[in-house]
């Protein structure tokens, strides 16, 4: 034997709201589309993308710590309304 394990790496991301490391597919993808960030769930959309969790505590915590701005690296507050009805939609699913 190698030692080499057969298991896939999973790819890892930081969450802007919590700064917690988590996996990527646990997380959600925002990328800045003009003055807002938008959703991007299948995580196809081009440009700069930052990870949250899919939990308005997370979300909240990013938004007040201005982390989407400084992810993005533009100038100014960032439109967050589309990625919290996003946020919500997938918490509403989440509980039975």
């Amino acid at each position: 034997m190698s030692g080499r394990t057969h298991a896939r790496a999973c790819p890892e991301r930081t969450c802007v709201g919590c700064r917690e490391r988590a996996a990527k597919s646990d997380l959600l993808r925002i990328v800045a589309t003009g003055g807002e960030c938008a959703p991007d769930p299948s995580g196809t959309l081009p440009g700069r993308g930052a990870y949250v969790h899919p939990a308005l505590v997370c979300l909240d915590l990013a938004v007040r710590r201005r982390a989407f701005p400084r992810a993005f690296k533009v100038q100014g507050p960032l439109d967050t309304a589309d990625v919290r009805r996003a946020v919500e939609t997938v918490a509403e699913q989440a509980t039975p």
